[in-house]
């Protein structure tokens, strides 16, 4: 996700913050500088002591977000940064086709409710998707819920959403400026007749109805002192799962479940298929583990009044368990119990010892199990991951039968609606060049043959003009890492080609073919070569590949970047001077922490709401939970470990004649409640101060901070579009690319 800043700033306000923060660059460095960056205080005496090594922390104070120093340290950077973007060339021109190329329908998978479909449907630039419903999939749309009227600015997301089992009531989540903090509201189907219920104080919750329809179980947080609008910074505890009551207010809901002595669990709720029972999956972090405890709803015949008999089917964090389905008491999960890439298992409630567990579909010599759906009672949708590309299969649920598998071409099937009281499923396929296309299948009928339910394609693009490779590239331990590469077609290998690799690599996310405009654009109008690198830390081959970029093994995810970088250097793609870094998230992180160690193998870096502080993470908002991923400072050997690589601690001048750092853009959003802001603010006031300063440092260090944005879900479409077209154009100023018509 990309992110622009909020342009109109008071003069008058700036100049007398500026006063406050010292911001005035000493005449003796200007002369040396081609940047005159903000000099902000910088306490030296400020120090952390981590197992009796004393760590500087000089700009701590920019983890108070309210505080005036703060504010005038993020407007001091973007009246740096803004005119910057704005004389260059490309930025308009990118803006232009942008929004032309973007301007194209976008459609969701349909989903049947009661009698009724729904769909998401964007005309092409409304800020947000619009939900739709049908009588049947023959009638005309009518708009059912517009995300559009929630905000003038497009800014309140449509954020999670459940209807009830007979269709007849939605809940559904907002969420404003991109937080994570979510209010859910009601709405009666029939008229979609706004409900008065309010639930608040929502954050990663589940949304799941009891099937008489009367309420549901969602979670939240306690109430806590001080603001939570997305822009505060203290840690989310204690979360507890609630029952509401429609019609009733939110202090008569009825807590389920707590977890007083493990403040960092979280636990999502979901009714089974038979509504016969209430499935509780609890978690600490962000490892696929997870314990399992449920509740027979036939235990509770006065209604749901208090917190639940559960049973404990699972209570450790040994392993991950999914529910699938279940007939009665025998259960159907996906499981990465001594299955790295999953497979499927029954347990028989009545008999829950694991000695009695079945296995219905065996885990794969080498494909993932990505998901398993049971639709139509009697069939089993699995969609598995082979060497990065989906694969969508079904089998007989009472056998583990293989029956057909699905053709499809390399790319991704990124939705799929159907459920087990279904008798039709939809996919949605996208690929590099691809937007999307939405198959349909009737399973009524035989022999079953799925047909497009609609494809898009976008004017003034042609995809056979441009070609998709992926290849396999030795990392630094001898590890095959695949890429996957994206140019036109009659590409020349000779090194001229500015190009964009992209990375992730962390959580057990897997960053498959995705169809994206603003890339496309780039290799169409910048002559550019885009790449993909599936680093290890990511789930493209399981929970081996995991962990084998996690916590103590988390350097081979930078060498496994950087040797991607050389080998697009290497096989004639572009030059370092021409090769642009991008990452978000934990790819910030990675990002950042490749262009400390390698700063000669890159011209330009884009790192996105990036996680800078490795010591520190743990300590605000929901970067409790990963400490599963990275590990914990307050660990002795997880700080030697994650003191090697934090990007805000290893910044350095680099060594080297004409060595510098590369072209450096940080984009955060002051809405952003799941990285937090301070770790891209410590980052580059750190990287100013000590290679900013620097003679050779010519390429400039830049940050965007953006205003009513978040960590990027939710972001309307108008944001996007001139986010990218600042970045793009940041991009090709700095490395000095010329548009092609």
């Amino acid at each position: 996700m990309f992110f622009r800043l909020q342009r109109v700033i008071s003069k008058p306000l700036f100049h007398s913050l500026r006063q406050l923060l010292l911001l005035r660059s000493s005449r003796k460095l200007t002369s040396k500088m081609s940047f005159q960056y903000p000099q902000a205080c910088r306490d030296d005496a400020v120090m952390d002591v981590y197992h009796g090594d004393k760590v500087p922390d000089p700009y701590s104070w920019l983890e108070d977000p309210d505080s005036e120093k703060t504010q005038a340290f993020v407007t001091a950077q973007n009246q740096l940064t803004v005119p910057y973007l704005e004389s260059c060339e490309v930025r308009d021109l990118f803006k232009e086709r942008m929004t032309e190329l973007y301007d194209y329908p976008k459609y969701s998978c349909p989903f049947k409710r009661g009698d009724k479909y729904f769909h998401f449907y964007n005309t092409g630039l409304q800020n947000q998707s619009v939900m739709y419903m049908q009588e049947s999939l023959d009638a005309e749309p009518k708009v059912f819920l517009d995300p559009n009227t929630f905000s003038e600015d497009g800014t309140v997301a449509l954020r999670g959403y459940a209807f009830s089992e007979d269709g007849e009531n939605l809940a559904y989540g907002t969420s404003a400026s991109g937080s994570d903090w979510v209010e859910i509201r009601f709405l009666q189907v029939e008229g979609a007749k706004a409900l008065e219920d309010r639930l608040e104080r929502v954050k990663f919750s589940c949304m799941s109805w009891t099937h008489d329809g009367k309420g549901l179980f969602y979670n939240s947080y306690p109430e806590q002192k001080g603001k939570s609008d997305g822009t505060e910074t203290s840690a989310n505890l204690h979360q507890k799962l609630y029952f509401h009551i429609l019609g009733t207010p939110q202090s008569e809901d009825v807590l389920c479940a707590e977890f007083p002595d493990h403040p960092k669990w979280m636990a999502g709720a979901e009714v089974s298929d038979d509504g016969g029972y209430l499935l509780l999956s609890i978690r600490e972090g962000c490892d696929p583990v997870n314990r399992l405890w449920y509740c027979d709803l036939k235990t509770t015949p006065e209604g749901i009044t208090g917190l639940l008999p559960w049973v404990k089917l699972i209570d450790n964090f040994d392993a991950e368990y999914e529910y699938v389905t279940n007939e009665g008491t025998l259960f159907t999960f996906k499981t990465n119990l001594d299955a790295p890439r999953y497979r499927l298992i029954n347990i028989d409630f009545a008999s829950p010892a694991q000695t009695n567990w079945k296995e219905l579909i065996p885990q794969h010599d080498k494909d993932v199990i990505v998901f398993a759906t049971c639709t139509f009672s009697s069939y089993v949708f699995v969609c598995f991951l082979h060497d990065v590309k989906n694969v969508l299969k079904m089998y007989r649920l009472s056998s583990g039968e293989e029956l057909r598998t699905f053709p499809l071409d390399v790319g991704s099937v990124v939705g799929f609606t159907g459920r087990k009281r279904d008798s039709e499923i939809f996919y949605y396929f996208t690929s590099f060049l691809s937007p999307a296309i939405i198959y349909h299948c009737d399973l009524t009928k035989e022999p079953l043959q799925p047909h497009i339910f609609r494809e898009v394609t976008v004017k003034g693009f042609s995809p056979s003009d441009y070609q998709t490779t992926q290849i396999f590239y030795p990392s630094k331990d001898g590890t095959e890492i695949p890429m996957f590469i994206v140019h036109k077609k009659g590409l020349k290998l000779d090194g001229s080609h500015p190009s964009f690799l992209y990375g992730y690599g962390g959580f057990n996310i897997s960053i498959t073919p995705s169809y994206s405009v603003s890339r496309l654009i780039f290799v169409r109008h910048l002559g550019g070569v885009l790449a993909v690198a599936n680093i290890r830390g990511g789930g493209e081959y399981g929970e081996t590949w995991h962990k084998a970029g996690m916590l103590a093994n988390k350097q081979n995810c930078f060498n496994d970047f950087q040797c991607a970088a050389e080998y697009l250097v290497k096989e004639g793609y572009t030059t370092s001077s021409k090769l642009t870094i991008n990452g978000g998230s934990n790819g910030g992180l990675l990002v950042a922490a490749c262009v400390n160690q390698r700063p000669e193998l890159f011209g330009c870096a884009v790192a996105q709401v990036g996680v800078m502080d490795m010591l520190k993470f743990h300590k605000f908002t929901i970067g409790h939970a990963w400490t599963t991923d990275f590990g914990c400072s307050e660990e002795k050997p997880q700080f030697d470990w994650l003191m090697k690589y934090s990007p805000l601690h290893n910044i350095r001048i680099p060594e080297g004649n004409g060595v510098q750092y590369p072209s450096v853009l940080l984009l955060t959003g002051d809405h952003d409640d799941r990285v937090v802001p301070l770790h891209s603010l410590k980052y580059i006031a750190t990287l100013q101060h000590i290679v900013g300063r620097s003679s050779k440092q010519t390429n400039p260090l830049f940050i965007l901070v953006d205003t009513k944005s978040g960590h990027g879900a939710g972001k309307p479409t108008s944001k996007v579009i001139q986010e990218v077209a600042d970045t793009y154009a940041f991009i090709a100023r700095c490395l000095n690319i010329s548009w092609v018509k």
